[in-house]
């Protein structure tokens, strides 16, 4: 197998297995706690919520505005990786990128709104998918910073 089909293999897979938990999760968490909330220490609560907007509730009511943009933005994420899919460790930003992004898109779709859980105190609540897309962003940004920074190589050692 070369090793584009194989970045790409990878982050397909790592993208449905995402999808498969936060789906579950999701499942748990309105059969658990939707007629309440568990506390699991330090404050922090698993509830059921849902969140008609984007990050942190912002847009809400927007629902056909963001299901386009977050089809858009997949389209875009697939672009970037078609141009260089054997890249080392990319098929992990992006598999989790595009999991966690499918995740609330299925939710979107099936529901109206996303259904978040975790509940910890001074920050909005959140899920799976969310985790999911925060860290694949993070994983491409330091994949891109690490590439661009200059190797000794380029100055001339």
């Amino acid at each position: 197998m070369s090793p584009s089909a194989l970045g790409w293999l990878r982050a397909i897979a790592l993208a449905s297995f995402v999808l498969v938990i936060d789906q579950a999760t999701k499942q748990i968490a309105v059969a658990e706690f939707g007629d309440g909330d568990a506390s699991i220490g330090l404050g922090f609560r698993l509830v059921e919520v849902r969140n008609d907007g984007v990050a942190f509730g912002l847009f809400g009511g927007g629902e056909a505005i963001v299901i386009v943009v977050t089809m858009a933005a997949l389209a875009l994420v697939a672009g970037y990786f078609a141009l260089d899919p054997a890249r080392p460790w990319l098929w992990v930003g992006i598999g989790l990128l595009t999991g966690g992004a499918l995740g609330n898109l299925a939710d979107r779709l099936r529901e109206g709104s996303v259904i978040d859980f975790f509940d910890p105190p001074a920050w909005p609540t959140f899920n799976v998918a969310d985790v999911a897309i925060v860290a694949g962003i993070a994983t491409i940004v330091l994949l891109q910073i690490r590439a661009d920074e200059p190797t000794e190589h380029d100055a001339g050692a």
